[in-house]
């Protein structure tokens, strides 16, 4: 577990490395490049998870589970969210049933801690919950990533998800997401781009989410404008800050919930 600069939570912790691109949004991800620099470090966790194909950095599909990494969060007393793999996905098909079930039982052993996973493969979420492979906990907030209209069908499988808290991080944001169903969503994170090549935000996509959120009741966190400000011109991503419409958001659930 570490300590993060990412706004909407207080630590990550990754007992699973390695992944494979499962959409558009996928193509710049930032942990590849972290991965690939912690393998040069001599990182052991993170040695032989990713392939370069010209200049670029890809997950080569192999994923490792860290049974040493399941410790660590007995070692926090203080109460914290926590983000859990943001070096991987722990949801991925190579992720074995029995390794997430020892990750639920350590988040059901330390219930100071708000647990925050977030996959972009939803529908074995929804299997695993659903099925009750896996136990409802109140400390368990589950989320989709959801990049562009192309992949807002996962919306539904995480809502048909028994959770505590559902959310969505719309990031990075690189087209509309059209309209979409909220219900039973608590929150979303809504964020552009970063790094280089990132793509570009629109304020209009932005507004769209923020306006269907208002209306749907969901809490809005507005996370960064990224490599792309709002006036379209491309700057560093502290340079475009964080405000929108004006000021910053940083909404949150505001109330922990247990939803069947």
């Amino acid at each position: 577990m570490a300590d993060t600069q990412i706004e909407w939570t207080d630590a990550t912790w990754n007992p699973v490395a390695g992944c494979s691109l499962a959409s558009a949004g996928c193509k710049h991800c930032y942990a590849m490049q972290m991965a690939r620099r912690l393998e040069s470090m001599g990182v052991e966790k993170y040695k032989g998870l990713t392939t370069k194909r010209g200049k670029n950095v890809t997950w080569n599909g192999i994923v490792k589970e860290d049974e040493s990494a399941l410790l660590i969060p007995y070692k926090w007393r203080k109460a914290r969210k926590i983000f859990v793999n943001s070096m991987s996905d722990l949801f991925h098909d190579n992720v074995s049933d029995r390794f997430i079930k020892s990750v639920w039982k350590v988040m059901k052993e330390t219930p100071q801690h708000n647990y925050q996973i977030l996959t972009k493969r939803p529908e074995r979420m929804q299997h695993i919950v659903s099925e009750k492979i896996v136990e409802v906990l109140p400390n368990v907030w589950l989320g989709t990533s959801v990049e562009n209209a192309e992949v807002a069908d996962r919306i539904e499988h995480l809502r048909n998800t028994p959770a505590s808290i559902r959310f969505i991080s719309f990031e990075p944001l690189i087209a509309s997401v059209g309209e979409v169903n909220l219900d039973n969503i608590h929150w979303a994170i809504v964020g552009g781009e970063s790094g280089n090549e990132a793509r570009p935000i629109k304020e209009d996509w932005i507004d769209e989410i923020h306006t269907q959120c208002a209306e749907q009741n969901t809490a809005f966190f507005f996370k960064q404008w990224g490599a792309w400000g709002k006036d379209n011109q491309k700057r560093s991503k502290k340079a475009n800050g964080r405000v929108y419409r004006g000021r910053t958001w940083d909404e949150m659930p505001s109330e922990v919930r247990v939803s069947l």
